[in-house]
């Protein structure tokens, strides 16, 4: 073998590693390090407009959770002025310090925009730490505008979150389908606790907003 060949093999061989360690990292297990948190039904709990019945904006069956609700809906609450909702509020492990993960594979259906999927809420600024919201069937890292889109094309398919909350550090970490989205400063301690389901935007809306949501999980450590 010559020189040129020799040092032809050694590039390609490292070249290849480099890309083998890129793959692997793209792939890397969020929940690596983490300790699971059971779940029962008690923990999903279901926020929905207060005057519709349950079935009539939620249903859970083949372990797949449906949640729809309508731009006209009203708030969960007679008292309360915020966007319709449906959603389920993790709970009984709200929490203020630690390092916490939710994950749950996601599907919205074609049509669906200007609702938040998947939410961190509280802070000490703000009454939320982060909202993932879809907008024309882009995952956006709340409006988009500002702290960019995370994710292309997600009408009609399945995809896996993992939202990483380091309170005492002081960031948010979010990886969609196993990749590394970003990791940006959160808004604080306070109350926190995971959301999931839709949530109307105050503007540019669908009527019809519907998330589905299976395998949800949370870690802490």
């Amino acid at each position: 073998m010559t020189k040129f060949s020799i040092q032809n093999v050694v590039f390609l061989t490292s070249l290849m590693s480099l890309y083998t360690n890129v793959s692997m990292e793209s792939v890397a297990d969020p929940t690596e390090g983490f300790t699971n948190v059971p779940l029962t039904e008690y923990n999903f709990e279901i926020q929905r407009p207060y005057d519709i019945p349950l079935n009539q904006r939620y249903s859970y069956e083949n372990g797949t959770r449906r949640l729809w609700v309508y731009a006209d809906d009203k708030p969960h609450n007679p008292n309360s002025h915020t966007m319709p909702r449906t959603e389920i509020r993790i709970r009984g492990l709200d929490y203020s310090s630690g390092v916490w993960q939710f994950e749950g594979y996601g599907f919205v259906p074609n049509g669906t925009s200007g609702a938040t999927i998947v939410q961190i809420h509280g802070a000490s600024h703000g009454a939320t730490t982060t909202m993932l919201r879809i907008i024309d069937g882009n995952m956006n890292y709340y409006c988009g505008a500002a702290r960019g889109i995370l994710a292309t094309q997600k009408y009609d398919k399945w995809f896996k979150v993992n939202l990483i909350h380091d309170v005492d550090g002081g960031k948010v970490t979010v990886y969609i389908d196993g990749e590394h989205k970003v990791e940006t400063k959160d808004g604080g301690p306070g109350d926190l606790y995971f959301k999931c389901g839709v949530y109307a935007a105050s503007t540019n809306i669908s009527y019809f907003m519907e998330s589905r949501w299976r395998d949800i999980k949370i870690y802490k450590k």
